[in-house]
């Protein structure tokens, strides 16, 4: 398999296997008009398997989303086919409309306009709590 080199965008590297897809779909990549590749179960000599995810445009990523789905990840950027800023993405304290409230009884389910704010409650179990009902994320 062949996978080219990218000369401008971002490379998100050392995804847990299997969480590309979800990273892929809460980043909603889909909507982008350009070049995006996941690639997945590469054999890696930390991880054993990995995902990469490969965006082919200089484009803001939330990383907030990254560090729900896989604290640890790398987020690569690529300019000019050079890695110029390499992060390695830790839990949020806080995340705003990436997952939302399925309590409904919760505020949010009546009140369209609020955001849907959840804190990091547990580290150790990466438990994410709504800030108005306290209901556990899934």
């Amino acid at each position: 398999m062949n996978i080219d080199s990218i000369q401008n965008g971002i490379v998100i590297d050392h995804i847990t296997a299997g969480r590309g897809m979800k990273l892929y779909e809460l980043l909603h990549l889909e909507q982008l008009d350009c070049s995006v590749a996941i690639i997945k179960n590469v054999h890696s000599q930390k991880q054993g398997k990995k995902d990469i995810i490969k965006i082919d445009a200089d484009i803001p990523v939330n990383l907030d989303v990254i560090g729900y789905v896989d604290p640890g990840v790398t987020v690569n950027v690529i300019r000019g086919g050079e890695l110029i800023e390499k992060k390695r993405i830790d839990m949020p304290e806080t995340l705003t409309n990436v997952i939302f409230c399925k309590n409904p009884r919760c505020i949010t389910s009546c009140e369209q306009e609020l955001k849907h704010i959840f804190k990091l409650t547990d580290r150790a179990n990466k438990v994410y709590r709504c800030l108005y009902c306290e209901t556990k994320a899934n």
